[in-house]
């Protein structure tokens, strides 16, 4: 792996996945870097129990029509919890892109989800910057855009930001992405949060860039979101022409992961959602070890956002402690 490092901590970060390869001990959780890649096509069995949360981006439609996303925003736990029957939320920074520091709003927010019963899990982060920039200082500008999302987190009560990786690295070529990336994952750690990666297009959709980068920070709160639908595609999203083996690529993301992300689209009369293997997905998770939240993100056409969230609800529900049969 050619890490070309630019800084001490670049280079620290960037040569732990070779140390690690060598049996170093470099203070990593067991298993992290070691633990055993599992397969996209697994056999029968119990799929294992979970809980079900909303990603807030199932209702952008909705919350951006608003006329006031930050206002709406507010309202996200209870609509959560009353239309839907979900007591966990996922939020998006971009419904409150200007109130990260605004302690008043985010208190208001964090009472009115108690008040609902309603658990804030983690926020999503756009729009703050490359934290793989080539450039240092529009790279480190980065990492500190994101510092003050770490702590409305940590106000909510969240464990995790999902942060976007930016797109100047690969599988072979990172230092820059473990600058950055490391530099945030060091701090949120200070006040006890994750920083997690999403497969959200560019390299994070590459699952060899997105491990390599994972395992070059090597901190134990530095992780995967899962997305069982962002993957890269030949042709336009919605044909879900992927280019990949997705299924291997979420059991080879799903070791690391402290959330995953259930994509939806469209269902069948059966309830089945038509572009993805819900019950080969669920046993893949199953298999990671994997038992926290499943966060619902419906970006389907066809149906409404309300309806798509209800059967994608009913779906993850009907499998969850269900017994998994492969296909054929």
């Amino acid at each position: 792996m050619n890490l070309r490092p630019r800084s001490r901590r670049a280079f620290l970060r960037g040569t732990l996945a070779g140390g690690a390869a060598l049996g170093l001990g470099l203070g990593l959780r067991p298993g992290r870097l070691f633990a055993q890649e599992l397969t996209g096509a697994p056999g029968p069995g119990p799929i294992g129990e979970y809980k079900v949360s909303l990603a807030q981006w199932s209702l952008h439609k909705r919350y951006f029509a608003s006329g006031d996303p930050a206002k709406a925003n507010l309202g996200f736990p209870k609509d959560t919890r009353e239309e839907f029957g979900i007591e966990a939320v996922e939020f998006v920074n971009q419904f409150f892109k200007d109130k990260a520091r605004d302690e008043a709003y985010l208190k208001d927010l964090k009472q009115r989800a108690d008040d609902q019963g309603v658990e804030c899990l983690l926020i999503m982060i756009d729009g703050e910057g490359s934290l793989s920039h080539e450039n240092p200082e529009q790279r480190n500008q980065a990492v500190e855009n994101h510092k003050k999302w770490v702590d409305a987190a940590k106000a909510l009560g969240c464990h995790s930001i999902r942060v976007n990786t930016g797109n100047n690295y690969s599988a072979t070529e990172v230092a820059d992405a473990v600058d950055g990336c490391s530099a945030l994952a060091e701090y949120a750690k200070s006040v006890g949060l994750n920083i997690i990666c999403e497969n959200h297009g560019g390299p994070s959709s590459d699952p060899d860039s997105l491990i390599a980068l994972i395992k070059g920070v090597g901190m134990d709160n530095f992780g995967t979101l899962p997305d069982f639908g962002n993957f890269p595609s030949q042709g336009p999203r919605e044909e879900h022409d992927y280019t990949i083996d997705i299924y291997d690529a979420i059991a080879r993301l799903m070791p690391f992961a402290k959330g995953v992300s259930a994509k939806s689209f469209d269902f069948d009369d059966k309830g089945h959602e038509i572009f993805l293997d819900y019950p080969r997905i669920m046993k893949i998770v199953t298999d990671a070890g994997y038992n926290g939240y499943v966060g619902i993100e419906y970006e389907g056409g066809r149906l409404s956002e309300p309806e798509g969230i209800l059967a994608t609800k009913r779906l993850l529900e009907s499998l969850s402690g269900a017994t998994y049969e492969p296909k054929g």
